[in-house]
């Protein structure tokens, strides 16, 4: 599972900080890259990470408030300059189509990269393929916005010991997970027969938004949830206002939501102590908390029952 990691590129809200950098989030699985609302500054995020526009399959935008996309300019033409040999989708609000034009087109540059546009016209799938399926769904924000949430195929996991009792190794591994069974001396041996169930690994990206349903079903069961946490309780009528969440409603929809491992960020540049969103969340959630830092790596968690 070393290929499934969050790298955290920015963390601030509104106004980046001396520390904070806007936000970005490149989430790896396996041959997969989703580049999550890079705000200003991501090019260079990426090189002190350590991530090569290469890695980008996809760039995944929420809305189009200035914090979560003026670094799109920046990415796409790295990735003309790269050279970058495979495409890269991006998908954002189909509201604004036009507001990413201006972005994709903003200085004059030499584009060369295969960027397809796939606009989010409402809620549903965005894309299948073998490796899960990426989702979206319509949040509460004063403008338009979507999360996002990737689910892999539930499978089987296979049980060595079993394995060897019925006599089956090498190619015949795969033969019997493609078919479903396999003839073996004479006898059917079932996939059943030599493995478990295991359960798809799954994650959610869920930015500026006030506590709506949407928000419940994006994180239901995840693993991996990188949640807004803009504003403390001691401030919810301001994240009511403004469209957003507090630690502590957060760390409820984790709770609620059987969440593994909640990553908090998008932090207001009014509070200085990091420590005090971890502490709020904790009080209603009892699994894994990280308060995002710039540069910070989060693995997936491993597999239940592994």
């Amino acid at each position: 599972m070393a290929g499934r990691e969050l790298v955290v590129l920015g963390t601030a809200s509104q106004a980046p900080t001396r520390t904070r950098n806007h936000n970005g989030y490149l989430v790896r699985w396996d041959g997969e890259g989703f580049l999550f609302d890079p705000g200003e500054g991501t090019q260079r995020q990426m090189l002190l990470a350590g991530v090569a526009s290469s890695a980008i399959t996809r760039i995944c935008l929420t809305h189009f408030h200035g914090d979560h996309c003026l670094g799109v300019p920046g990415v796409i033409q790295r990735l003309s300059l790269d050279a970058v040999a495979h495409p890269v989708v991006a998908h954002y609000p189909a509201s604004g189509r036009e507001y990413f034009a201006r972005l994709r087109h903003a200085s004059a540059f030499h584009e060369i990269a295969d960027l397809r546009e796939e606009p989010i016209e409402g809620d549903g799938a965005l894309a299948t393929g073998p490796s899960g399926v990426l989702e979206v769904r319509r949040l509460d924000h004063p403008v338009e916005a979507f999360g996002y949430r990737f689910s892999e195929p539930d499978g089987r996991r296979m049980l060595p010991a079993r394995l060897a009792e019925h006599g089956i190794s090498g190619p015949d591994v795969g033969r019997l997970q493609r078919e479903g069974v396999l003839d073996v001396g004479g006898r059917a041996v079932q996939l059943a027969d030599v493995s478990v169930p295991r359960r798809g690994q799954r994650f959610a990206f869920v930015m500026d938004t006030r506590l709506c349903d949407a928000v419940y079903a994006l994180a239901e069961g995840v693993d991996l949830l990188v949640i807004e946490s803009t504003f403390l309780a001691e401030d919810e009528q301001l994240a009511r206002t403004y469209g957003h969440l507090t630690a502590r409603q957060a760390g409820s929809v984790a709770a609620d939501c059987g969440v593994r491992t909640l990553v908090l960020t998008h932090f207001s540049q009014r509070y200085s102590d990091p420590a005090r969103f971890a502490a709020e969340a904790g009080e209603v959630f009892g699994g894994e908390i990280v308060v995002a830092e710039d540069l910070a790596r989060v693995p997936l968690p491993p597999r239940r029952g592994a």
